[in-house]
């Protein structure tokens, strides 16, 4: 998809500009937010712009597509994109607002790179550029179409009828249209973001996974409130959920969006292994109570790793629908075990001894570095790159995916 000239100034140029891409990208977010500082109120979330997270998010998206393209010279690269995708419907983002990038982004790789970007290298790069925004906003207007939604008006008011404390540090909202009118389609590990304003004035998104089956018209998200550490500052959102919503307030949610899903016919015979750590057992609890709902009879592994058994949340509920289910088992490790669970397994998720069914889908969700080592170990035993797939918790910082 990408021209022979560009490709072959793309190549020559990548190391130079992946190599700047923490500065430019920093450049970018500076410079679009001194100009365009509604953008941070109901769109860019200011704790992935104050760690960084988000900068360097965008520099592996914009190597890793460059990349792509010059590995696959005849094929565009939707899937490495379909993640993207998603997010970006799931705050609104409308095609207008990729010219709005374009220009600050390739204003801050020429104050960066200076006399290195020639007109040619330029016109490369934007080629990269539109190549990308094009795939995008090709897959944002269906995922807006398949929604039944106009571009951008994502947003919906829900009413919390039931709030419960799952741990010390994790409470579960159960959520109903405040309309009355039917919820959307949703499907098992799916996420919603979630609007608040801040008590500065400003608008501030989260996304939450669906933690209950999305059938019906009830919806349950979990959050767990983010503690910060090594002087940075709590979640601003998750704090604001924990101290003051309550059961009759209103929030404010978008549609369900989300590609890490569980295929839904109810005939369905793939094995499921579904694998997290701490809060990442949310997408895994929906999809869990998906397949009860649904009487499955396929084979499901259900691994989690925690700091205790006081510390799993939704542990009790899990291990419920494990019962439910014919052919489901559940391993749990646990850092500090105790008497709640006497048969989980002490330390770190550790696969040694675990039967997993080669033919299995795998789910895989929790923190990053908990999820390159268990990959790590699926692929060692056999599991193919293509069956694992991944939910992360914030801005995707493209955990490698060989075909192997």
């Amino acid at each position: 998809m990408l021209s022979a000239e560009s490709a072959a100034v793309v190549r020559a140029t990548l190391p130079a500009v992946a190599g700047a891409l923490d500065e430019i990208t920093t450049r970018f977010y500076g410079a679009m937010f001194r100009d365009r500082p509604e953008l941070l109120d109901g769109m860019f979330n200011r704790g992935n712009q104050a760690s960084g997270a988000q900068r360097r998010a965008l520099a592996g998206s914009i190597a890793g597509f460059a990349t792509a393209l010059l590995d696959q010279p005849d094929v565009r690269p939707d899937a490495l994109l379909s993640r993207i995708a998603h997010k970006h419907v799931a705050v609104g983002v409308t095609e207008d607002q990729y010219t709005i990038v374009h220009k600050y982004l390739f204003g801050a790789i020429a104050e960066v790179l200076g006399d290195a970007i020639t007109p040619e290298v330029a016109a490369a790069w934007d080629e990269v550029y539109w190549l990308m925004a094009g795939a995008l906003i090709a897959q944002e207007a269906r995922l807006y179409q398949d929604a039944g939604l106009q571009p951008g008006r994502i947003w919906r008011q829900w009413t919390v009828v039931e709030r419960r404390a799952e741990t010390p540090d994790v409470v579960s909202f159960l959520l109903r249209p405040a309309d009355g009118e039917a919820a959307p389609r949703a499907q098992a590990g799916q996420y919603v973001s979630v609007r608040l304003r801040m008590p500065d004035g400003v608008h501030q998104l989260r996304q939450y996974s669906l933690s209950s089956d999305p059938g019906g018209d009830l919806r349950r998200i979990t959050v767990k409130r983010v503690a910060g550490t090594d002087g940075a500052p709590d979640g601003e959102v998750s704090d604001l959920l924990h101290h003051h919503v309550r059961e009759g307030d209103g929030l404010t949610l978008s549609a369900p969006f989300g590609d890490v899903v569980l295929d839904d016919p109810a005939d369905a015979t793939t094995p499921v292994v579904l694998v997290s750590a701490g809060i990442g057992c949310t997408p895994m609890t929906g999809m869990l109570a998906h397949l009860a709902t649904l009487a499955s009879a396929r084979p499901v592994l259900v691994l989690h790793a925690d700091r205790s058994p006081a510390d799993h949340a939704l542990r009790t509920e899990t291990r419920r629908l494990v019962e439910q289910l014919p052919q489901a088992r559940a391993v749990f490790w646990y850092e500090r075990p105790d008497q709640e669970e006497p048969d989980a397994r002490a330390g770190l998720m550790n696969l040694d001894g675990v039967e997993l069914p080669g033919d299995a889908t795998v789910f895989l969700c929790g923190p990053l570095p908990f999820m390159r080592d268990v990959r790590a170990q699926l692929l060692r035993a056999g599991i193919p790159a293509r069956r694992i797939r991944y939910e992360i918790f914030g801005p995707d910082l493209w955990l490698p995916e060989p075909t192997a």
